[in-house]
């Protein structure tokens, strides 16, 4: 079917529109800065830049951070090598001060700011205005109410008044037999809604601020240990970028005990339902010593620094001899736990060693079990039967190098397994009288290295503990936030904004009443509202009259 001349579209008209369109200006510099910043600044942005922030501190809670544990850090990388350099070139180990990270922090600040101060204005100018006239036909409102009474309109509307205490009242009239009240109430509602945005500005702030001039730091202390707060001691320390190390507070303590108990039920079998510390400080090197207990989520404040338990483990007591009796090394050794039964796994550094140097690597088992196909294991994690299972090396440990090591891995590049006919010797120890096994052999407590490297002793087990002592001077600017925000959450959720209105007219020598009212939000009992408000004034007018 072809169409008719009339039909078909004009060429020209097109070709017109799109050199219109062709030949619109670009924004001007200053005009796309003015919609770059309309942008950012909307509840929208804000919303989405908060969310990406929850996003990208997933990371920060699956991988582990340098700043939170470095040695679970590093075990994570040796057993991931693939994938170790693209999160480390993503900055997975440390997700809280990644340039990414910090980009949607700061564009968060800056949009909720944005927002802020444009509806600060406008609820300062709504806290000013005067509630809005009633409308012309107050039937159409979704609650209405009408009833008639001999009173004049202008004893209504003063009964309405005092019946309309804790509203914004607004009188118009009478005028010609005809006046309403305008009442309005709810205005806390606007004011929870910001309170709400500013805490998490002044959350973000608390943070900002504590990252800047706190610091954090990470220590292993064995039981009977002692710590004192100078940047050597720690294990892994990372300060502000305004925080000067010179600053610490000249506190010490020592751990005198550690308690823990282990839950035996089958359905948390093996899981620590509690334990705890006990310290002993000094808050100078010249002060009182005084003592305190503690546990999960109950640290130790001293001088504005908190002590925080947050992981426990074993340190087996070792003492490695040479042939003729002296002793080369005698110690507990810290071992770090693998799993929830506290298999454990760590290295025994001996440089006094003669005639070779000697380095242990191995596991330490709580609660050992035996089975054909792993081996030995841990089956709770409780030292009820501890065993030592080690392979032995000898040569250069490389700590005259002058390269960093860590105490939990041993440097095998200029050492050799020692071996004994023709195998490499591994050795298995247990403490006290050792450990009979299910074929009667016995595990022993003391065994002698081959080739003349002396012996080797399990004399028992210690525990340690891990503290992360931290100290953030914003803590009570994120507290105040957090209140803030709890307050304004509850404001914005049960302050109901509402308007009310009350008409009165004369009409056949009576008096009409109309009662009618509009909740600006839903989940209010608007309808209870108007029919208490007819109800009284109905009562005042039968009250009068009487």
């Amino acid at each position: 079917m072809s169409e008719s001349p009339d039909e078909r579209p004009d060429d020209a008209q097109y070709e017109n529109a799109r050199d219109r369109a062709a030949t619109v200006a670009p924004l001007a510099p200053r005009e796309f800065l003015r919609w770059t910043w309309r942008q950012l600044t909307s509840m929208r942005t804000a919303l989405i830049l908060l969310f990406l922030l929850a996003l990208g501190a997933v990371p920060g809670s699956v991988v582990p951070q340098n700043a939170v544990d470095s040695l679970a850090a590093a075990r994570w990388r040796d057993q991931h090598p693939s994938l170790t350099p693209i999160y480390e070139k993503l900055g997975m180990f440390n997700v809280y001060s990644s340039p990414w990270f910090s980009a949607i922090y700061i564009l968060l600040m800056v949009s909720l700011v944005g927002c802020i101060l444009p509806r600060t204005r406008v609820y300062l100018r709504a806290m000013r205005a005067r509630p809005p006239k009633a409308p012309r036909n107050l039937a159409r409102l979704p609650e209405h109410r009408t009833f008639t009474t001999d009173q004049e309109p202008d004893e209504v509307l003063r009964h309405a008044r005092a019946a309309l205490r804790g509203y914004r009242v607004d009188l118009a009239g009478p005028v010609d037999g005809t006046g309403s009240i305008a009442a309005e109430r709810g205005y806390l509602r606007e004011a929870g809604n910001l309170l709400f945005h500013v805490s998490v500005l002044v959350v973000l702030v608390g943070f900002a601020v504590g990252s800047l001039l706190g610091y954090k730091g990470g220590v292993l202390v064995v039981t009977g240990g002692q710590f004192a707060n100078v940047s050597s001691q720690y294990d892994e320390f990372t300060p502000g970028s305004l925080f000067s190390v010179g600053s610490l507070e000249p506190f010490s303590f020592k751990v005198t005990d550690f308690d823990v108990t282990f839950d035996t039920g089958k359905r948390n079998f093996g899981l620590a339902t509690d334990f705890s510390a006990g310290l002993s400080y000094k808050s100078s090197p010249n002060g009182e010593v005084k003592t305190a207990r503690i546990s999960v989520n109950h640290p130790l404040s001293i001088d504005g620094t908190k002590v925080f338990l947050i992981g426990h483990g074993y340190a087996p007591d070792i003492t490695v001899r040479d042939t003729e009796g002296n002793v080369e090394y005698s110690g507990p050794v810290i071992f770090l736990p693998e799993d929830t039964m506290f298999r454990s796994s760590g290295v025994i550094k001996v440089p006094d060693a003669s005639p070779k140097q000697l380095g242990f690597r191995g596991e330490f088992y709580p609660t050992t079990g035996f089975s054909m196909e792993t081996g030995p294991t841990s089956v709770f994690p409780d030292a009820k039967l501890p065993l030592l299972s080690m392979q032995v090396y000898a040569g250069d440990l490389g700590l005259d190098d002058g390269i960093p090591q860590s105490v939990y891995a041993l440097n095998t590049d200029n050492m050799k397994p020692v071996q004994k006919d023709g195998k490499d010797f591994r050795v298995d120890l247990a403490p006290g009288k050792g450990i009979i096994k299910s074929d009667g052999s016995l595990i022993p407590s003391t065994v002698t290295l081959p080739d003349g490297l002396g012996t080797i002793t399990f004399n028992g087990v210690s525990r340690f503990v891990k503290l992360q002592i931290s100290k953030n001077p914003a803590d009570g600017v994120a507290l105040a936030g957090v209140v803030l925000a709890l307050l304004g959450l509850l404001g914005s959720l049960f302050i109901k904004p509402r308007r009310i209105w009350v008409s009165a007219r004369r009409e056949g020598g009576r008096t009409v009443v109309e009662v009618a009212g509009l909740d600006r939000s839903a989940g209010g009992d608007l309808s209870g509202v108007v029919d208490d408000l007819a109800g009284k004034l109905e009562n005042r007018m039968s009250e009068d009259k009487a």
